[in-house]
């Protein structure tokens, strides 16, 4: 087996990512992992991609389709093996380097049915596999703690980025604009009637939260990427995202997130999940940006539910994690972003040996911020309420690199388009005394800014 030397090209730094994504995005399976500059000073990394040496796809049966052979019997063993084909020797100085080279992708929430027995009411509606990934053996990384742009690339790889990157597209530009507005799939006394059926639960023991969703649809034309600009501008976020490719029918799919939360980082074998439970909008003066902040940080309802899903995300980090390296080092810490103010905790561990990055993804996915408590339970009773599957809403987006680190989001505040229609979601976790008109409002407040930019 012959390998292949990775080196470092350095590359003129740009704070703003879309200045080299620009000539990547129509390449094949493009690939942009953003956290929000120049618009947020959040984030420290922007990782994009493309023309993957092979994808992999899971459907919902549990089955994989990929570009290239694999022998492995289930979806996890399948991502394993996809993984180890890379045949790549990591530079000499790769610390700061988050990303070498491994899967690039997004597992949607639905790819939970694979982990979890679930009852399975809900309608598969839009045409997404529920986990696509890309064995991508370069990137180009800017790392802007320390304002540099490079590729990591072998050597022939690197010569045909560098003619990408100095190529412009000759493709025609069509402007993104919706061809109709964002309407919801139900009403708003259906809303309610949801809501009343998750506090019976909530009353008779089922659960302790559940996060209930309702769903919005648009029709729309133009570049999806140019609808993801305009949503960078308004919403810049620190895990955010922007996935194209086209389906086997030849229509394009897009995933434009603009996510706040983090879902799982594995760096040398630490683990770090950092839920998000609790939400106020920004205010319109300074004085009430702060009076929603305190109402926030003084709220009981909102803590308590932080801290039911940070004992279910210690529960899950504790079945892979060695032994007594589970804390939690932020409870309940104020995160405030340019439309809402959030509650957001931190909780961390130590990766057992010999277990990996895929072994803790299966171990907490889908995400409890994103499910309620208990887990299983929570999802059982958001498939037969919210009538119709998730798809990429509340799954995740991220890259697993070959030296066996993980970086991943919680897909909030996420569109999905697929042909000419476009989705988006908005939830919220309900508690046995959470109010149904402020809950319903929530789920508009998450998302409000998203459909107004695009309007």
């Amino acid at each position: 087996m012959s390998f292949y030397q990775l080196l470092i090209h350095p590359l003129p730094y740009h704070a703003d990512p879309a200045v080299w994504f620009e000539r990547l995005r129509h390449r094949r399976e493009a690939i942009l992992l953003d956290n929000g500059r120049p618009y947020t000073q959040t984030g420290r990394f922007d990782i994009m991609s493309s023309d993957p040496v092979a994808v992999l796809e899971i459907d919902a049966m549990g089955q994989y389709q990929c570009t290239t052979a694999l022998s492995a019997t289930t979806p996890q063993a399948a991502q394993r093996e996809l993984l180890g084909q890379l045949k790549t020797i990591t530079p000499e100085t790769d610390e700061d380097i988050p990303f070498i080279g491994g899967l690039m992708g997004y597992w949607s929430y639905d790819f939970g049915r694979l982990i979890e027995r679930l009852e399975s009411q809900a309608i598969a509606d839009i045409d997404l596999p529920l986990a696509r990934l890309g064995l991508h053996d370069w990137a180009l990384i800017q790392d802007h703690h320390r304002q540099l742009s490079y590729l990591v690339a072998t050597a022939e790889r690197r010569d045909q980025v560098l003619t990408w990157l100095a190529s412009s597209s000759d493709q025609e530009e069509k402007p993104f604009a919706l061809t109709s507005p964002f309407t919801a799939d139900i009403d708003r006394a259906t809303y309610g009637e949801r809501f009343q059926r998750v506090t019976d639960y909530l009353h008779a023991g089922d659960c302790y939260q559940v996060n209930l969703a309702q769903r919005f649809q648009a029709r729309c034309e133009g570049e999806s990427w140019a609808a993801y600009g305009k949503l960078r501008h308004a919403m810049p976020a620190p895990f955010g995202a922007f996935l194209s490719w086209r389906g086997r029918d030849g229509r394009e799919r897009s995933i434009l997130s603009l996510s706040p939360e983090r879902f799982l980082h594995l760096e040398r074998r630490q683990l770090t999940t950092s839920p998000i439970k609790g939400t106020r909008p920004r205010g319109q003066t300074a004085e009430e940006d702060q009076q929603l902040a305190d109402e926030l940080l003084g709220s009981l309802k909102d803590r308590t539910e932080n801290v039911m899903i940070v004992d279910l995300l210690r529960n899950d980090l504790g079945r892979v994690c060695r032994a007594g390296t589970v804390h939690v080092p932020a409870l309940a810490a104020l995160e405030s972003y340019r439309n809402v103010h959030h509650l957001v905790s931190t909780i961390t561990g130590e990766l057992a040996l010999p277990l990996d990055a895929i072994d803790a993804l299966t171990a907490a996915f889908p995400g409890g911020s994103i499910t309620g408590a208990p887990r299983i339970r929570a999802m059982d009773i958001i498939d037969e309420l919210e009538g119709t599957r998730r798809g990429p809403y509340c799954g995740s987006i991220g890259y697993i690199d070959q030296r066996g680190g993980m970086h991943t989001s919680i897909t909030i505040r996420t569109l999905y388009r697929e042909g000419d229609a476009l989705y988006v979601w908005g939830g919220g976790g309900l508690v046995a005394d959470s109010h149904e008109e402020s809950e319903f409002i929530e789920t508009l407040d998450k998302i409000r800014h998203l459909m107004r930019a695009l309007t």
